[in-house]
């Protein structure tokens, strides 16, 4: 029985295990660059790890050189998830929100989230990742910076190119369920078909048992 048991875990623990690395991916998407006036936009810095199970701890600062300016000013920081906003610079007080990783230090998407964008927010914004990895003996630095050029439109408009992504969005989605779902009934049937091989093994095992107490008996009865 303890040996039908690990046929039904095993394929059990590998689909498991499957889904669970399925939901821990990061994905480094560019931010849009392309921002309305009057409404809200999300400056997206993405930043993955390249090995998830290590320990590690990131601040995050973003600077900005508006259009026409020579010099970068630095606008914000987030090095602690107990007080995200800091903003440094006038111009973005009370408009500025952190929109990246929540409640910890090990800080992946860096996004910030501009409110009420005028023309003046126009430029480029510079997203500066400075990250430790912590081994067993040593602690590694590295540090990643990324670029957005932002530019402010009167209203919103939609390029070929903006269309055609949301396309691929949408297929990538359904190709991803379709690639679940097919998974899914894999792993089922795995455990159905170890499911009848050790229904299977249990009943020979109860026959051969049966047939050897049968002919003990009757053994038995002879001798008498």
């Amino acid at each position: 029985m303890m040996s039908a048991l690990r046929i039904l875990l095993v394929p059990f623990a590998l689909c498991t295990l499957l889904a669970h690395l399925s939901h821990a991916a990061c994905v480094e998407v560019n931010s849009d660059t392309e921002a309305v006036a009057g409404r809200g936009f999300k400056l997206g810095c993405i930043s993955c790890k390249m090995r998830g199970e290590v320990q590690a701890t990131a601040t995050v600062d973003w600077y900005f050189k508006a259009k026409g300016e020579i010099n970068f000013t630095h606008i914000y920081t987030y090095d602690d998830p107990a007080n995200p906003t800091d903003i440094r610079d006038d111009r973005f007080f009370d408009r500025l929100d952190w929109n990246g990783s929540k409640n910890t230090l090990d800080v992946q998407d860096g996004s910030i989230y501009i409110l009420n964008v005028t023309f003046n927010d126009t430029g480029t914004y510079r997203c500066f990742f400075n990250r430790v990895l912590s081994f067993p003996n040593y602690e590694f630095h590295t540090n990643i910076t990324k670029s957005v050029e932002m530019k402010v439109v009167p209203r919103a408009t939609r390029s070929i190119a903006s269309i055609f992504s949301e396309i691929m969005m949408y297929v990538s989605i359904i190709g991803l369920q379709v690639w679940l779902v097919v998974e899914m009934v894999y792993c089922y049937r795995k455990i159905a078909a170890a499911g009848e091989e050790a229904l299977r093994e249990s009943a020979a095992e109860y026959l051969a048992i049966a047939s050897e107490s049968k002919d003990n008996c009757a053994g038995v009865q002879v001798e008498e």
